[in-house]
């Protein structure tokens, strides 16, 4: 039996399929699930890359937001789910997002901006923050991030080729 790949991308309104102004010939055809890296706090974790949303998320916790500066701050946990440590980190809050879940109900979400690598590509982009303890992939890389580096093969995980932290890593500017 011949085996179909689909392969998602953002279309852009003028009927040209263009991926957030890259050039889809040098777009990564990535899984639907790949190994990402957080640089900070310095650890790997499974991210599950996701079209339909369009802000990434990082499981997080004690999530508290405060003003310094006169500017907003939040400060949160993340766990590498593999070794169990905990990392406290703080960022400048961009935003606060509000997100109906599947079941209909809402939340609301800090916006930080933060530095996740999937495949060997480095890239800066929005991340709300929100317990996703209860699912299987603590990142979800959104089609914002995804549209700078990657078309999306629903079919497959894990295709990317390039581990972060190698030479052949890159760093795409949002």
């Amino acid at each position: 039996m011949k085996k179909t790949r689909f392969i998602n991308c953002i279309v852009a309104l003028s009927i040209i399929p263009l991926c957030a102004g890259a050039n889809p010939s040098e777009l990564q055809v990535l899984g639907w699930v790949e190994n990402a890296y957080l640089p900070d706090p310095g650890f790997e974790l499974k991210a599950k890359l996701d079209t339909g949303a369009e802000t990434s998320s990082l499981d997080s916790r004690v999530i508290k937001k405060f003003r310094k500066g006169g500017k907003r701050w939040v400060r949160f946990a993340v766990t590498d789910r593999e070794s169990g440590e905990e990392f406290i980190l703080v960022r400048e809050r961009l935003r606060t997002i509000g997100v109906v879940q599947h079941d209909g109900t809402k939340q609301t979400r800090p916006v930080i901006e933060m530095k996740i690598c999937v495949a060997g590509i480095f890239v800066e982009t929005e991340v709300s923050l929100i317990d996703r303890s209860e699912f299987n992939y603590p990142l979800l890389v959104g089609r914002t991030a995804l549209a700078m580096f990657a078309l999306v093969d629903s079919s497959e995980t894990f295709l990317g080729q390039s581990r972060c932290g190698e030479e052949s890593s890159q760093e795409i500017d949002s």
